[in-house]
């Protein structure tokens, strides 16, 4: 099996159901909601999320696509983002919309403004739109201004429109309620380095090097392998889940943030990381070549399910691994994983991932697009598998 002529065909079939499903010509935008049927809800709230990624994953593709569709579906996307999303009056960006594009949730999730971020640093990549720039940096700025803990350093969750106080710091009802998590830190670093990428801004170089440092003392786990996931103001773990798609997206992406702003120290620091990481991940990498999803501490229990993004986010990892190791078992697992994603994971009749399997290999019956089922962690596989790969690998095994 050669994964990257894989990566290539699965890129564009990827996109092409994006392009073809998810447009909304009605009420503007890309569409809230299709469920596990391919039914379209029209009227579905429209989250931040979901249209950030499509901006990234258009965005991100187009130098290898070069489809002038696809930059022009990066480009709606930031039109809607700049125009329904972003809240103008308090710097902010809304949670969520509803269908005609008035906002719904007004409150600030810091995780979704950092994949806007993300995704307008992409787009500036390939338009050079100063526009574009400007409101990266202006969303980098608030960010800064708001939600940095300037006494036990790190990024608090979320705040109401106008940057009070909320009770509900969670960004999903699986979440702990913590005010510190790794997912958002993990998200702000990810976006920050994508932006220092397109504006070399010294403070901006500085921020990145400070996140790398507090994950570095409290997120990671050298130990046990894992993340720690949830923690309070002054740096009190709440114990919850072990998320074995984290840990392995946390190993390549990571060590990519130390690299974009050129840190020789924290380079160092992350390859041990991705390597402990990667090993910590592979406790979930099951006889078929899925990745499970959590383990549940409390009960010392598996989620007995198998989702879309942790397969992507493993792809990665393990070519990230054979990169800095040479270990030719790494990529054997990778190919492994990939059969398991084609047999079990694509949607072959319809096109995309459907979101997973549950231990039965039954289908869990979840959107097919949504506020988290988006087009990137599968694209963004593909794009990394093209980059990284080389055309032809020699096995020795």
């Amino acid at each position: 099996m050669d994964l990257k002529p894989d990566m290539h065909k699965e890129l564009l079939s990827i996109l092409d159901y994006w392009e073809n499903n998810t447009v909304d010509e009605q009420f503007g935008g890309f569409i809230g909601t299709i469920n596990y049927k391919e039914i379209k809800d029209y009227t579905a709230d429209k989250g931040a999320v979901l249209n950030a990624r499509i901006l990234w994953a258009f965005s991100a593709a187009y130098p290898i696509t070069q489809d002038k569709r696809h930059l022009e579906l990066a480009e709606r996307a930031y039109a809607y983002i700049r125009d329904n999303f972003y809240d103008s009056e308090h710097g902010g960006i809304y949670w969520s919309l509803d269908y005609q594009g008035k906002p719904k949730d007004t409150k600030n999730q810091v995780y979704a403004i950092a994949f806007v971020i993300y995704g307008l640093s992409e787009l500036y990549k390939i338009n050079d739109n100063d526009e574009v720039l400007q409101l990266a940096v202006q969303l980098y700025n608030t960010i800064e201004k708001y939600s940095y803990d300037t006494v036990n350093k790190g990024y608090f969750e979320a705040f109401t429109q106008d940057w009070q106080p909320i009770d509900d710091l969670r960004l999903s009802e699986k979440d702990v309620n913590e005010k510190k998590t790794m997912n958002t830190h993990l998200h702000i670093v990810e976006a920050y380095a994508n932006l220092y990428k397109v504006w070399p801004d010294d403070s901006l170089k500085i921020a990145i090097a400070d996140l790398l440092d507090v994950i570095d003392r409290y997120f990671i786990d050298s130990e046990s392998g894992h993340l720690r996931l949830f923690f309070s103001e002054d740096w009190v773990e709440k114990k919850d889940v072990i998320s074995y798609g984290h840990d392995i997206e946390a190993a390549w992406l990571l060590l990519w943030c130390a690299q974009a702003i050129d840190d020789t120290h924290l380079i160092e620091v992350y390859k041990k990381h991705a390597l402990v990481l990667t090993s910590g991940a592979l406790e979930g990498f099951d006889t078929d070549g899925g990745l499970w999803y959590e383990l549940d501490l409390h009960t010392n229990s598996m989620i007995a399910e198998k989702h879309w993004w942790p397969q992507s986010e493993l792809l990665i990892g393990l070519v990230n691994a054979w990169q800095l190791t040479g270990n030719e078992n790494y990529l054997l697992k990778a190919q492994k994983n990939w059969k398991f994603i084609q047999k079990y994971i694509l949607d072959k009749k319809n096109g995309e991932w459907i979101w997973g399997v549950n231990a039965d290999y039954s289908p869990i019956e979840k959107d097919k697009a949504g506020f988290w089922k988006c087009p990137y962690h599968n694209s963004r596989a593909c794009i990394e598998l093209i980059n990284r790969l080389p055309d032809t690998i020699n096995m020795s095994i």
